[in-house]
């Protein structure tokens, strides 16, 4: 793979903690303009630049776009954000509680993803791919970094190890209680060994940031058709990345909450799902499924059920039919809800297993819903397998936490 060192644009050291922020598709625009309110250093400027318009204004207005690059330059021009003189690689760790993990940023070969090497496991909707690719275009920069995974590299991990053994350019705990810590690595020598040895790694894998990914190879794409003089070097041949061993990423579950039940009561469900070869377990204290194949299910006024199937599995050589979310869907979504198309049906929402369970029981018990269900997360060699096997896993299938936090180092095309 062809993963290289960058010149990084970041905070000025004594705004190092108060810029970054969570990525754009975290909040929605009134919890960023929420958070944002009398705070002119946070990046939520340049990731949700709606937040510093008219509320009214449609999200994919051009003056949206526009006022990101204005930010973005406005920042720079204020010195808030600093380029640094050498190319460089950035060690990038996460804490959560007593979760811990440990990337490499650096920038991916737009080649590589328009030849699969960087490899998938979800569609993009063509409106948020557009967003995402007109932002980027916009603020001619990678705003936002994108998860990666590959299997881990010994080599590379004792390079990385050592790293870290210094004294970090970054360290604070943002406000939601993860730790960000960022060393700079840019001494040539060390680049070079680090660039060789992501050169014999075959294939990564796109985790979190499917959108931002597929924008940016078209923003280079579309680059280099406009540039007489291409050369391949290029920034924009490259986008921001960060790449994790595969074995420290976390993945939550991804919930579904269904708006009705298909014209039958509670009861009538319940029995629905029991003749299609479900054991029903009343009283789930735990709310959350216990272990892959089971379900939490949330009914108002009756309380949390446990969901075990029967016999009747999907072959376990099928990567996409074995998923959990591929049973719920083709046993209960379907064929006893009524659910067709997940990405289009109005009748089912999803939620990230970054918010409390209970968010799932309020919105059931306010009526917004009438039966959620919690998800066991898939792991992450199910991810792999699935873009292995050239397929794609349902919509809304994964969520990895925690989050990379946006504007803690960006690469300028």
């Amino acid at each position: 793979m062809v993963i290289k060192p960058f010149r990084g644009l970041r905070p000025r050291e004594d705004l190092a903690s108060r810029i970054p922020s969570p990525p754009y598709d975290v909040l929605d625009s009134r919890e960023a303009r929420a958070q944002a309110e009398g705070d002119p250093y946070t990046f939520l400027h340049i990731e949700k630049p709606e937040i510093d318009l008219d509320p009214a204004i449609d999200l994919y207005d051009d003056r949206v776009y526009a006022t990101g690059r204005d930010n973005l330059r406005a920042m720079i021009d204020q010195g808030w954000l600093v380029q640094d003189d050498k190319p460089a690689y950035y060690v990038y760790r996460l804490v959560a509680g007593g979760h811990v993990q440990t990337g490499i940023a650096g920038v991916a070969a737009v080649e590589d993803y328009l030849g699969d090497r960087i490899k998938k496991h979800e569609h993009t909707r063509p409106d948020k791919e557009n967003d995402r690719t007109r932002h980027i275009d916009a603020l001619s920069a990678n705003a936002g970094p994108i998860l990666m995974a590959y299997r881990g590299v010994p080599e590379l991990n004792a390079i990385i190890n050592g790293i870290i053994e210094r004294q970090p350019a970054v360290d604070f705990i943002a406000a939601d209680g993860i730790g960000h810590t960022l060393w700079v690595a840019a001494d040539p020598a060390e680049c070079g060994r680090i660039q060789s040895l992501f050169a014999r790694i075959p294939s990564t894998y796109v985790a979190d940031g499917h959108h931002r990914a597929a924008g940016a190879a078209r923003v280079g794409r579309q680059r280099r058709e406009a540039n007489p003089s291409h050369t391949g070097e290029e920034p924009y041949n490259s986008f921001l990345a960060v790449h994790f061993p595969s074995h420290q990423l976390q993945i939550l579950g991804y919930h579904r909450l269904v708006r009705d039940l298909n014209g039958l009561d509670p009861g009538g469900f319940l029995d629905r799902v029991a003749k299609a070869g479900f054991e029903i377990k009343e009283r789930h204290r735990a709310k959350r499924p216990p272990r892959r194949g089971t379900f939490g299910t949330y009914l108002a006024k009756e309380g949390w059920f446990l969901l075990v199937p029967g016999p009747e599995a999907p072959p376990a050589t099928d990567p996409v039919a074995s998923l959990d979310v591929s049973v719920l869907s083709g046993r209960i979504l379907e064929p006893i809800l009524g659910i067709g198309d997940p990405r289009t049906d109005r009748r089912i929402d999803f939620m990230g297993g970054g918010r409390p369970i209970e968010d799932l029981e309020r919105r059931v018990e306010e009526g917004e819903c009438a039966v959620a269900f919690a998800l066991h997360p898939p792991a992450i060699e199910d991810v792999m397998s699935v873009a292995d096997a050239g397929r794609v896993m349902p919509p809304k299938s994964t969520w990895f936490e925690p989050k990379l936090r946006s504007g803690i180092v960006v690469h300028i095309l």
